[in-house]
């Protein structure tokens, strides 16, 4: 057989595939969904997971006394958001103090952190035009580190390539000045915290709507059925047959 009939008949076998899907109507999805049986504990624990994780005090606390979870240390929570908070507005002094104040060990044992938050005080004298100051504290705080860490010399050379441009709006690293560096830095520095603090570093529930994304793609290929296009509201929609 040619190769043009073999491409012939392979598509015509893939197009019987489509059209031989299963048709899973909304009443027999609907089913399906009440035989799965899901505790209510589990979901308030899924609920406080992403409410502590994320660091939303007071909504983790009204939560705990509407929903009767677990008793939550608000305090930790509270410094932890301090930390965040500090690097996310550029005072990453005070940050580093802060986890200090909480845990010496965490920057003790994470020296690609430690070297992040170093890396994001030169990015915001830099930002501030310290140049002087940029330059001395590179050279006496990143640059010995660099020398140990060829990944953390090449952030460095990176970070004071920001000194040669006049106008950063044009500067191939300008992004290092852009708010999306400090929420970076400050994501790392409350994953740390959570970690020294035995906690999950990432909350459960968007990871849980990934792998609901994933499976119903997967389902796409085998059945027509009700699915959920719209995350934020979970509205069933009927299959297109």
């Amino acid at each position: 057989m040619s190769p043009f009939w073999i491409v012939i008949r392979q598509l015509a076998e893939i197009e019987a595939m489509a059209l031989s899907k299963k048709v899973i109507t909304r009443e027999e999805w609907e089913k399906k969904l009440n035989d799965v049986k899901i505790r209510k504990e589990d979901m308030n624990k899924l609920v406080m997971n992403f409410l502590v994780t994320e660091g939303y005090v007071d909504a983790a606390e009204k939560f705990r006394m509407e929903s009767g979870t677990e008793h939550i240390d608000l305090a930790t929570i509270t410094d932890r958001m301090a930390v965040k908070k500090a690097v996310q507005c550029g005072n990453v002094e005070d940050a580093i103090e802060k986890v200090n104040d909480l845990n010496p060990e965490i920057l003790d044992t994470n020296p690609q952190l430690f070297f992040h938050l170093q890396q994001q005080r030169l990015i915001e004298l830099i930002r501030n035009g310290k140049v002087e100051e940029a330059l001395e504290f590179a050279q006496e705080e990143l640059a010995p580190r660099g020398e140990e860490n060829q990944s953390f010399l090449e952030e460095l050379e990176r970070t004071v390539a920001l000194l040669a441009f006049e106008d950063v709006s044009n500067c191939p690293v300008g992004d290092l000045l852009d708010i999306s560096q400090r929420l970076k830095t400050a994501s790392e520095v409350n994953a740390a915290i959570l970690t020294s603090q035995s906690h999950e570093k990432d909350p459960k529930l968007p990871s849980l709507l990934k792998m609901l994304v994933w499976a119903q793609n997967q389902l796409d290929e085998k059945a027509a059925y009700p699915r959920i296009n719209n995350l934020s509201t979970a509205t069933l929609e009927d299959p297109a047959v």
